[in-house]
């Protein structure tokens, strides 16, 4: 494969959106966890939106049962916007809501059989071409409006370097047996620290073995040759298909660099981590931080 492949823009994105949300019952019986909302968006949404920011134009929901409210959501819905327009309610609030004829595709998980073998079921969409990763349970918050989102950093590194990039954060080393962790090579010159080789990855390592503390932060580009390698990959942590194991076989065929995020993640496949995101980006909005605040202080006895 020559460098000229490995530079290909990268126009699609894979949401794999089948999990069950058990940690989230009895919320998440009848709705999907990625529409649990962060004061009033629903984390796909904010996938959804850095994915466009990054200028991505096609999304692939890989999506299980019970999952159609997803698609829903981004479609568009006469009913309620005819009734609010009779009332005179303005619709903005449903403008990023709505996705291009066309550019919305599904695919259907039919067996949970972890996160690499979701990204293989999206193998006939993607095709011959590279593609993005998005875990909407990982919320990334740019630190800036002019560095971008997680996906818009990892972009722009891609057009210096190409090949396989994923965002990763540094946490406290006796985390890193709850995530993908990379091994670290050489930090590239020119991108100020935030560009790294990777070397190897490690699937939830024991903390004696972990090569760094480094992890993988829900945010992926990677060439097709992965799907080919997700193929024949066998299972691994938990008795899944891991995609960090099918990345690890393709270190040294193809280059493979890790994007340390300019910005901030919070874990909201976790209920704390939720109700922290919630909390975190309430405080910044305009029309109500102050108000969220002083709320705050008073339920602290403040």
């Amino acid at each position: 494969m020559t460098t000229e492949d490995l530079n290909r823009p990268v126009r699609k994105a894979v949401f794999p959106v089948a999990g069950l949300g058990t940690r989230f019952l009895p919320a998440t019986k009848a709705i999907p966890k990625e529409l649990l909302p962060i004061v009033d968006r629903p984390l796909i949404q904010y996938a959804v939106d850095e994915a466009r920011e990054a200028g991505i134009e096609e999304l692939i929901f890989v999506t299980g049962r019970g999952k159609t409210a997803l698609v829903e959501h981004f479609d568009t819905a006469f009913e309620l916007e005819a009734t609010m327009a009779e009332r005179g309610k303005a619709l903005e609030a449903l403008q990023e809501t709505r996705i291009k004829p066309g550019n919305l595709v599904t695919v259907r998980q039919q067996v949970p059989m972890g996160l690499g073998h979701a990204i293989w079921c999206a193998r006939a969409i993607v095709g011959d071409e590279p593609f993005a990763i998005f875990l909407p349970d990982e919320l990334m918050i740019g630190q800036s409006k002019e560095a971008g989102g997680c996906m818009k950093q990892m972009i722009d590194a891609y057009h210096e370097v190409g090949g396989n990039l994923i965002s990763v954060l540094e946490v406290p080393r006796k985390d890193v047996s709850r995530y993908g962790v990379i091994a670290p090579g050489a930090v590239l010159d020119g991108f100020g620290g935030a560009l790294t080789e990777v070397t190897g990855l490690v699937e939830k390592p024991k903390v004696e073995d972990a090569p760094s503390n480094l992890i993988i932060s829900g945010r992926y580009i990677l060439q097709p040759q992965v799907m080919r390698t997700l193929e024949t990959q066998e299972a691994g942590a938990g008795g899944e298909i891991q995609l960090t194991d099918a990345m690890a076989r393709m270190i040294g065929q193809q280059p493979f660099h890790a994007v340390t995020f300019a910005g901030r993640r919070f874990d909201c496949g976790s209920k704390l981590g939720f109700v922290e995101a919630t909390l975190a980006l309430a405080l910044e909005r305009e029309d109500m931080g102050a108000d969220v605040r002083a709320m705050a202080l008073r339920l602290l006895g403040g």
